[in-house]
């Protein structure tokens, strides 16, 4: 069984400063700014605006106050963090860009699942829009995880190459 290093525990100090910038930004704008009361940050472009989210990303799923809903959404939330985890775990120290993309969703989850569980609602507050189109309000930890996903997406993605190119000496020599 793989064990934790110095090498993972610093992307572990990552998660860490994800999910301790996520929570210092919620708190920020929950002691603040009045939900629902948009806050120009940048003309045309860019408000914050207070917004508990009972739902998971963009709203779906919203438990609208439903116990039910709620507990659900949070046992969801714990089962895909284990399974990050476990990946993370896993994942080998050599893997450097797979372990940033884990340790961005470990830091992203906590945060919001830690939100779930004390409120029953994900503090978002950061409104991007164009003219009258907005982009659903989001958070830190949000945007954490997006940029984990598409980075372990681009990982994937390039993996092949970089065995191809490592498999085969001439075509690594002749594309770098």
């Amino acid at each position: 069984m793989p064990r934790l290093d110095s090498t993972k525990s610093s992307f572990l100090l990552l998660s860490l400063l994800v999910l301790v910038g996520d929570q210092w930004s919620k708190w920020l704008v929950e002691k603040n700014l009045p939900e629902h009361l948009p806050k120009e940050i940048i003309p045309g472009l860019l408000n914050f605006t207070h917004v508990s989210n009972t739902g998971v990303a963009f709203g779906l799923f919203a438990a609208n106050g439903s116990g039910t809903g709620t507990v659900l959404l949070t046992v969801l939330g714990l089962a895909a963090l284990t399974i990050v985890g476990v990946y993370f775990w896993r994942t080998p120290s050599e893997d450097r860009v797979m372990l940033t993309s884990l340790s961005l969703i470990l830091g992203g989850a906590v945060g919001n699942l830690m939100d779930r569980i004390a409120a029953g609602a994900v503090t978002d507050f950061i409104d991007a829009y164009i003219g009258t189109y907005h982009w659903h309000t989001f958070n830190v930890a949000d945007s954490a995880i997006t940029v984990g996903i598409c980075l372990m997406a681009l990982d994937i993605l390039f993996a092949g190459r970089r065995k191809d190119d490592k498999a085969d000496p001439v075509t690594a020599v002749h594309s770098g």
